[in-house]
């Protein structure tokens, strides 16, 4: 694309290359935003890349969920701190908002190069052999697309270590970095909010959309998006790709229980095999969505998510190459296998999955786990 180059990195080990070479060259500054940092093989050469960074003279930040994170020991930055880097935490996991996460995952080198997309820092997304591994993307971009994003983690940054931040000025700090022009924008979700700039790209582009590709590995949407790929469906063609494996069966099954009103209408659905999917990509006719955030309640409506929104038909077709790629390793979920898998009790726990992750978890988070200030 004019001004910003694109690479897309599909495996594991070529994501933990890339990210370990870029902290490697990087002189001014540093800045790593992710949901789950680990303190594994993978995580502790991170860190100590991060760590040789900031002994060098690079201006080191680190922001990281308290949920996702919350398994590193205290003392597992020490280093990075005595070396004149910096790091903080979003939202304790034991605290009054634990619920609403911050599941972005963003990296940003020299102000000139970055990171995005579903991958954390963890050695299941990082490699790739054996069968805890993530099927999973990240997208290099260089160029003049990249300083937004690092405007935004300062910002994002400041206000995780204000103390007293309203969730108000986070959806206000959401809302003025999410872009509306251009060809390359990004787009982000406001936690707690059912119109924020994501979800109103998403829905505006699904709704004149002829054709529609997701890669999904939480595949629960409500049934306002249902009905809208079902028109698409009328316009044209829809294929989703869903988890045949992962760490929450639940949202496997939730995922089950939308099968039967897609496949009655011509959805092609299709179940990944090989290993455990985590990959988030739309393509809607030439546009495409790739970053953080699920096909579902939870990053529509709870999270807060990083996307980038891509409308360029060169991209667009690269990306459906990659879909049909992992179609080919997908099954065909075809109205008589989704009928033969069908049984009532399947149909009771698919249905109750469904409204645990999706009508439950928001209203648990809205209600009692937080007031809004």
């Amino acid at each position: 694309m004019a001004g910003t180059q694109l690479t897309l990195l599909e495996s594991g080990v070529e994501r933990l290359d890339t990210i370990l070479r870029l902290i490697g060259q990087s002189k001014r500054s540093i800045r790593l935003l992710f949901y789950m940092f680990n303190s594994d093989e993978a995580g502790t050469r991170i860190r100590d890349a991060l760590v040789e960074a900031a002994g060098r003279g690079v201006e080191v930040r680190v922001l990281l969920d308290g949920f996702g994170s919350g398994d590193i020991a205290p003392d597992f930055f020490s280093g990075l701190e005595q070396a004149g880097g910096d790091h903080c935490i979003f939202h304790p996991r034991y605290g009054r908002r634990y619920l609403m996460r911050n599941h972005q995952k963003l990296a940003v080198f020299d102000d000139q190069l970055a990171l995005i997309g579903g991958a954390n820092l963890h050695e299941s997304y990082l490699s790739d052999e054996g069968e805890t591994c993530w099927r999973d993307l990240w997208l290099l971009l260089e160029g003049e697309a990249v300083p937004p994003a690092a405007a935004y983690f300062d910002d994002l940054y400041h206000w995780t270590i204000t103390k007293g931040s309203k969730v108000k000025q986070l959806r206000r700090l959401v809302c003025d970095h999410s872009q509306a022009e251009g060809a390359l924008q990004w787009k982000f979700t406001s936690p707690l909010s059912r119109r924020n700039p994501w979800v109103y790209a998403i829905v505006s582009d699904v709704n004149e959309a002829c054709r529609l590709d997701v890669i999904a590995a939480y595949f629960s949407p409500s049934g306002s998006m249902l009905r809208r790929m079902r028109r698409v469906m009328q316009r044209g063609q829809v294929r989703v790709i869903t988890a045949s494996k992962s760490d929450n069966r639940a949202t496997i099954a939730a995922a089950r229980s939308t099968y039967r009103r897609l496949l009655r209408r011509g959805v092609e659905m299709y179940e990944y095999l090989p290993a455990r999917l985590h990959t988030k990509l739309i393509v809607v006719d030439d546009v495409v969505h790739l970053g953080s955030a699920n096909f579902d309640f939870r990053s529509f409506y709870i999270n807060l998510e990083i996307m980038l929104r891509i409308e360029d038909a060169g991209f667009a077709k690269q990306m459906r190459g990659y879909f049909e790629r992992e179609k080919a390793d997908s099954q065909q979920i075809t109205p008589q296998l989704h009928r033969e898998r069908s049984t009532l009790w399947r149909r009771i726990k698919w249905t109750v999955s469904h409204w645990l992750v999706t009508s439950m978890d928001y209203t648990v988070t809205r209600r009692l786990n937080f007031r809004v200030d």
